[in-house]
């Protein structure tokens, strides 16, 4: 889930920035500090905008920097548990699929991408279905549950498990062409239902003839 949130924070300015204007280096200094950093708390942060209400300035002796207190706004993103997310495919292997879901890849495990049994193709780097023949490789739009949330210091330790099992869940292909079927089938239903009073009035009309 993505969010804006608002830090108060103390940001250290070295002695190298003291030339610049303090509004820029202080933005400078917080986006390289912050961004693309995980927080297990917050998730991790994409973005770092609209630094303000700089005061302070303090310097501690022997340090040469200087300290101020500032406030910020950041962009952050943390997957949730029972969350739905869009991904893409980033990875076929053949004990699942890695999916990216915003800066994280979580891993669909090949017991959670589909009730048919799924055959890997070590040149192709695909996962190919039994009964429907369906196809699942890199580059593939998928709609995918998260299952556990594992957050660590850095985005590659961080640990993510996606369902693709349950309805409304899947390659988003294999989605549209369910919800077709669906289609098809509420029409002939719709048909049917239709049909029936024809026939039953027709059926009356004969018997008022005997």
């Amino acid at each position: 889930m993505y969010r804006i949130i608002t830090v108060s924070d103390i940001i250290r300015i070295p002695p190298s920035y003291f030339t610049m204007d303090l509004g820029t280096a202080v933005q400078q200094i917080v986006q390289e500090k912050y961004e693309r950093k995980v927080d297990v708390e917050q998730g991790v942060v994409l973005k770092v905008f609209n630094v303000r209400d700089i005061s302070g300035g303090k310097v501690i002796p022997g340090d040469g920097a200087a300290y101020y207190d500032v406030k910020y706004d950041a962009l952050v993103f943390i997957p949730e548990v029972y969350e739905v997310l869009d991904g893409e495919i980033s990875e076929i292997l053949e004990f699942g699929a890695f999916v990216t879901i915003g800066p994280f890849d979580g891993l669909v495990h090949l017991s959670q991408i589909t009730n048919d049994f799924l055959s890997y193709d070590r040149k192709t780097s695909t996962l190919t279905s039994k009964m429907t023949k369906k196809v699942l490789k890199k580059g593939d739009s998928v709609r995918a549950k998260v299952v556990t949330v594992s957050l660590k210091p850095t985005l590659p330790e961080t640990k993510i498990a996606l369902t693709m099992k349950g309805e409304g869940l899947g390659k988003l292909e294999w989605l549209a062409e369910v919800g077709d079927e669906k289609k098809q089938k509420k029409g002939k239903d719709e048909k049917k239902e239709e049909a029936k009073p024809a026939k039953s009035k027709k059926k009356e009309h004969k018997e008022e003839k005997k």
